[in-house]
């Protein structure tokens, strides 16, 4: 609690305060942008924060998060292209209700599902993730490498299609984290002579290139689409009668969501999902959905954003993303400097009680956005692409050249922007690749540090009963799906 009350304090600062506001004004912008989301945000704004401290550069990825995700449920339901992913099943009951005049209430329910979710899971954060880190003081080398290694794991489920490919994607990324020289045996690794790989692939031009560049080329496939804008005077707050009518399926939604997020690599789109389903099965209104139900609306919004603090548990606690964009999160938190874990939170309390207390500010803020600007944002999404593209495409070089002042560094982001548009239409998880690339250096890492505890003796780690488990639920995430669909298969066969 004195960590909270130090966060709380720290917002008296007129620095951090303003650019509270500006990141939430900001993430806002690129979520009510078609083709933009928190992730592509966030890696882009990534090389910024490199020039300021910690906790400015961690309060302003994490608000980007939370603000983003919000903000696609503007033109989910004005234009029925949801700004993010996580706000796609947004569109199924918010789109017919502004056709029918209602936008102003759809939106309402929106936001004020999105607060209620966001705070709920930001006080779930501020309690669990010390908790968590508190139990990672019983890990050493092996437990984080047996943790590590069921984070990549559950790559095989990310971003939807074929668990082979979100597999081999991964791997790719697990294969470009050990590009340079190797920190325990000085060898040089796939550096090819060239002197711009012997520190590695760095995790920006990588996360600008596939989230950034990659989509810009995506969009430019879509130039000729048309959206219709439906015109709106405001947003206004829920009555007692549809409160009423959502409160349940916004808590429901809230802990699905954040239950969602604490778990790695799946994040808000899933959550939102699986809340949106939940709410259809329990609701007494089940024919309405699709129509112009604003209990779709409510499961959606709340979960996706719950998802945010609930990704933020394993991120902090334990270097573990649990969404893509916690992923670049954590890859900013690497470059300050900042190892999660419990060393953080006994060391660094003050630092996340600022980070807790300026998501509760954004929060807030959302509201106030939400209910007040959404119209002036929705108009944002007439700005040609002719004009938006390149502006993101500068956005990223300035970027990418930035962290080191290298152009190697623009010719890599470059190269993964069409890596990146390649994944994406052959079915190929660029958030699998990321997160590879981000888990790979840990689990090398770990693995490095547990062969020289054991003194070359690397089956010792089956000994220890926490890595034991972790062995277990990769072996259950990896070859648990297979076995499954072959007992059913037989099942059918008798």
């Amino acid at each position: 609690m004195a960590d909270m009350l130090s966060g709380l304090a720290a917002l008296g600062d007129p620095n951090l305060l303003l650019l509270i506001v500006l990141t939430t004004l900001a993430g806002t912008i690129i979520g009510v942008l078609p083709g933009l989301n928190a992730t592509t945000g966030a890696a882009l704004l990534l090389p910024f924060t490199l020039t300021m401290d910690p906790v400015s550069a961690t309060v302003m990825l994490a608000t980007i998060y939370g603000s983003a995700t919000f903000a696609g449920s503007i033109t989910a339901i004005l234009i029925n292209t949801p700004g993010t992913s996580a706000s796609a099943t947004t569109c199924l009951d918010g789109y017919p209700l502004a056709r029918d005049g209602q936008a102003g209430r759809a939106l309402g329910v929106a936001t004020l599902a999105s607060t209620l979710g966001g705070f709920a899971s930001i006080v779930f954060l501020f309690m669990a993730a010390p908790l968590m880190a508190r139990l990672a003081y019983d890990f050493g080398p092996p437990e984080y490498f047996a943790l590590t290694l069921f984070g990549l794991s559950m790559l095989a489920t990310i971003g939807g299609g074929s668990a082979i490919k979100n597999l081999m994607a991964g791997a790719f990324g697990v294969l470009l984290s050990t590009v340079g020289v190797d920190l325990l045996t000085g060898v040089e690794r796939y550096t090819f002579g060239t002197h711009a790989l012997y520190e590695g692939v760095g995790f920006v031009p990588v996360m600008i290139g596939i989230f950034g560049i990659a989509e810009l080329l995506g969009q430019s496939t879509q130039l000729h689409v048309v959206r219709e804008i439906i015109a709106m005077k405001a947003a206004k707050l829920p009555d007692m009668a549809d409160f009423r009518r959502i409160r349940k399926t916004i808590l429901r939604s809230t802990g699905i969501g954040t239950f969602i997020g604490v778990l790695p690599a799946e994040g808000a789109t899933i959550a939102s999902m699986i809340s949106y389903n939940e709410a259809r099965r329990w609701s007494s209104n089940k024919a309405n959905f699709g129509k112009g139900e604003i209990e779709g609306i409510a499961a959606s919004e709340a979960a996706n954003n719950a998802a945010i603090g609930g990704s933020l548990v394993p991120t902090l606690a334990l270097g573990i993303p649990g969404s893509p964009t916690a992923a670049v999160i954590l890859a900013g938190l690497l470059a300050q400097g900042i190892q999660p874990g419990p060393t953080l939170f006994a060391e660094q309390g003050e630092f996340l009680g600022v980070i807790f207390a300026g998501l509760l500010l954004a929060n807030v803020l959302f509201l106030i956005v939400g209910l007040g600007g959404a119209p002036i944002f929705a108009r944002i999404t007439t700005v040609p692409v002719q004009i938006l593209w390149p502006l993101v495409f500068l956005f990223s070089i300035v970027g990418a050249y930035a962290i080191r002042q290298s152009v190697s560094d623009i010719f890599i982001a470059l190269g993964f922007g069409v890596i990146g548009f390649a994944m994406n239409r052959t079915g190929f998880s660029v958030v699998s690749l990321a997160i590879g690339l981000v888990l790979g250096v840990m689990v090398e890492q770990r693995l490095g540090q547990s062969i020289a505890m054991f003194r070359g003796d690397w089956w010792m780690m089956f000994q220890r009963p926490i890595a034991l488990v972790f062995f277990a639920l990769t072996c259950a995430a990896l070859f648990g799906p297979a076995l499954k669909a072959l007992i059913f298969k037989r099942k059918a066969m008798l």
